[in-house]
């Protein structure tokens, strides 16, 4: 073995077993996202007729193509799962992807493992290749289930492996944006923003391409992977043009690695002002410090989510067709199905939302597994103090993040329909959804505070309430499993009026949960 890769081995042995479970939880959700859209597909149009009803109402609208990417073979499953799935999954595999890197390479740097680790017999390039390797490992996994689930399903076998071996390229080909990343900034922070920056941009640049300007889609990855057109007329060769981009931007990575030192990036990072501003004196203003770039992403990605479904403006029951299913899933029963689409559009940016308020109940935790947490609580800050500033910053993010989201719609309609005055319009009811989101924050909080060490289960009630979202109708689910879920209880807002009882009652429970967790958090140790 060369001495620059020597204990690369014994690097990805760990971090396999680090990422063990990651890498199921992924491969099961990833997978997971492409099977139920067969499966939803299935159960929500009756017969072919319906089927190509609704085909011919989503190829020609302009926002989804834009969300999902260019419509073809609509009228049949895999047409519709490719479609639907393709553009979301290429994202998932690629925040995966980014993930796994950070974690592997600058974070380790960061905190100082690197270099003890360093102190033994380990090659220059050596943990860098372990990331490499243990990505590798992920995005296999998670191609692989995804063809295994489609095959099972069944569809068509071809395609469907063309699918998950497209996803996989798709993830490789960002692990190598992420290895770049890691060699330009030392702060783990910074690479995060550059892979995600990456990522964004290669979905903005395949929507913009799908829409008005066809060639900018041969600039992204994710159009690469949507150009393989698995279950429509499958073809090979833009897979290479993403093991080439792989290829090409793991030589930089290494290339970018041998010009650095080891626990610094090739831009420097720039020295703090001497003092602090009076914003970082309290508690409140360092957390509001620390997840004001995250708060700004959600509220910017709610804003555009929004501004998507608010194109789609009254052509609504073009979109829906005539499949009862369809019409009960996206309207909630309303009998206006221009205002019961909205009010299902707006619970799904409130259950988007909840993705947010989950992850910052949780950075918490991710403050003690870092020791800043022992670090601060050893001053005059106590954890009271500390733990209730990340309740006021989730609590207001969540309120800005609906509030954006909203507006987005408002103003998607408003360009639409030529209604000005319906800007404003869906801000409120979107502010109405709070409550609900509320509670999923404090369940988070409750499991950082009794079971810090089982975190992803914080995750589990979302994924609770956007099965009873989703499947809930179809599957005419038992009214206590989809009681279950807190948006259940809330009525169909804007459709319906706002129920002032529910939301407080919801506001009750969150702040009960909330507290307990609370509680759980200053009786236990840190860290």
């Amino acid at each position: 073995m060369p001495e620059t890769t020597a204990g690369t081995g014994t690097l990805l042995r760990a971090a396999l077993r680090r990422d063990r479970w990651l890498i199921v939880w992924w491969s099961l959700g990833i997978s997971a996202l492409y099977w139920s859209q067969a499966v939803g597909i299935d159960g929500l149009y009756a017969d072919q007729d319906e089927l190509d009803v609704a085909a011919a109402s989503m190829g020609g609208n302009t926002a989804m193509i834009a969300m999902a990417g260019p419509a073809r073979a609509l009228d049949t499953v895999g047409g519709q799962v490719a479609w639907q799935s393709s553009a979301f999954g290429a994202i998932a595999a690629g925040l995966m992807s980014m993930a796994i890197v950070m974690r592997h390479t600058r974070t380790e740097e960061e905190t100082g493992r690197d270099e003890l680790v360093r102190a033994a017999a380990v090659g220059r390039l050596a943990p860098v290749l372990a990331a490499l390797l243990a990505a590798l490992v992920a995005n296999l996994a998670v191609g692989s289930a995804t063809a295994v689930s489609l095959v099972v399903y069944p569809l068509s076998a071809p395609d469907s492996i063309a699918l998950g071996l497209g996803l996989t390229l798709v993830g490789l080909c960002f692990t190598g944006t992420a290895l770049v990343a890691a060699q330009v900034s030392a702060s783990a922070r910074t690479c995060y923003g550059l892979a995600g920056l990456v990522i964004g941009a290669s979905y903005a640049l395949r929507a913009v391409g799908d829409v008005s300007a066809p060639v900018l889609t041969w600039l992204s990855p994710i159009g690469w992977y949507q150009g393989m057109h698995a279950f429509s007329g499958l073809r090979w060769w833009p897979a290479l043009l993403l093991l080439g981009a792989t290829g090409l931007s793991l030589q930089l990575a290494a290339s970018l690695l041998q010009r650095r030192d080891i626990g610094a990036g090739l831009r420097a990072a720039r020295p703090g002002p001497d003092r602090a501003g009076a914003v970082l004196s309290s508690p409140l203003g360092l957390v509001w410090r620390l997840q004001r770039p995250t708060v700004l992403g959600w509220t910017g990605g709610l804003g555009l989510t929004g501004l998507a479904y608010g194109t789609i403006g009254d052509d609504v029951e073009d979109l829906l067709g005539d499949s009862e299913t369809t019409v009960e899933l996206m309207t909630q029963g309303v009998a206006d199905p221009v205002a019961g689409f909205y009010a299902t559009a707006l619970l799904m940016l409130a259950l988007i939302t909840s993705g947010f308020a989950i992850s910052s109940a949780l950075r918490p935790r991710a403050e003690e597994e870092a020791g800043h947490a022992e670090l601060l609580l050893s001053t005059a800050v106590s954890r009271r103090r500390w733990l209730a500033s990340y309740v006021a910053v989730t609590v207001g993010g969540v309120l800005l993040v609906l509030a954006a989201g909203g507006l987005g719609t408002g103003t998607g309609y408003a360009l639409v329909t030529g209604e000005a005055g319906a800007v404003l319009d869906y801000v409120g009811p979107a502010l109405a959804y709070a409550p609900a989101v509320l509670v999923l924050s404090a369940c988070a909080r409750l499991v950082h505070g009794v079971l810090p060490r089982l975190g992803v289960l914080a995750w589990l009630p979302l994924v609770g309430a956007v099965a009873v979202m989703l499947l809930g109708p179809v599957l005419r689910m038992p009214e206590w499993v989809q009681a279950s879920s807190p948006f259940h209880h809330l009525p169909a807002i804007p459709a319906e009026d706002v129920s002032i009882g529910v939301s407080l009652a919801l506001l009750a429970v969150a702040t009960l949960v909330s507290f307990m967790g609370q509680l759980a958090f200053w009786r236990r140790d840190i860290g």
